[in-house]
């Protein structure tokens, strides 16, 4: 089977989803989806901590880790039907990459709710846990990048001078069609570094 990968750009409640190949070394995006992270798309959902910041310590740690079982059902089955859908197409999607804030670990609920800043980064940290959690249970390798480094790791990486760098992931999507916003850019690229470090290594 020809080898893939998926790219992560997550956003809180949802995240960008691209799937890239390699021809003759060259990238190609085989799908592009936005992946609904929970069941009802509203700012009480999307935003957890925000919502728990409000509660009693411990509603909102029951609230918490509700929204995580959420999102992580939802990551796994999303994850699952993109496998099985690329595997009939005669694709195999063993590595991932995926896009990270600050990477800066993160204290217990009760200092982040004391927090605004802290809070804002914890939403976003949620559903890449979530995601973290079924790329693993898919038996996937994650390959982890800051996302204020992606650029200069994909150029250093990929070969690519940084300048051109962005022109090549418009270029990557203009068979795609709208949208093909940053967001899919960078999981494409994230996509396409996991493959190619795989590569490296193998």
């Amino acid at each position: 089977m020809k080898q893939a990968a998926v790219g992560f750009r997550v956003h809180s409640g949802w995240s960008a989803l691209v799937v890239v190949s390699l021809k003759k070394g060259a990238p190609t995006v085989l799908s592009r989806q936005h992946v609904h992270l929970v069941e009802t798309f509203s700012y009480k959902f999307r935003q957890p901590y925000h919502t728990a910041e409000k509660m009693p310590l411990e509603k909102a740690h029951e609230f918490i880790s509700g929204a995580l079982s959420e999102a992580q059902r939802l990551g796994d089955r999303a994850l699952r039907s993109l496998l099985g859908d690329l595997g009939r197409q005669g694709y195999q999607i063993k590595r991932c990459g995926l896009l990270l804030a600050s990477g800066r670990a993160l204290p217990g609920l009760e200092k982040i709710v004391q927090s605004h800043a802290l809070i804002h980064t914890a939403d976003g940290e949620l559903f890449r846990e979530a995601l973290r959690h079924s790329c693993t249970r898919c038996d996937l390798e994650i390959l982890c990048t800051k996302e204020k480094e992606l650029l200069d790791q994909g150029a250093l990486t990929l070969g690519v001078p940084r300048d051109e760098l962005p022109q090549r992931l418009t270029e990557l999507g203009r068979a795609q069609g709208s949208p093909w916003t940053q967001d899919e850019k960078f999981a494409a690229l994230a996509a396409w570094l996991a493959l190619v470090v795989s590569h490296q290594n193998s």
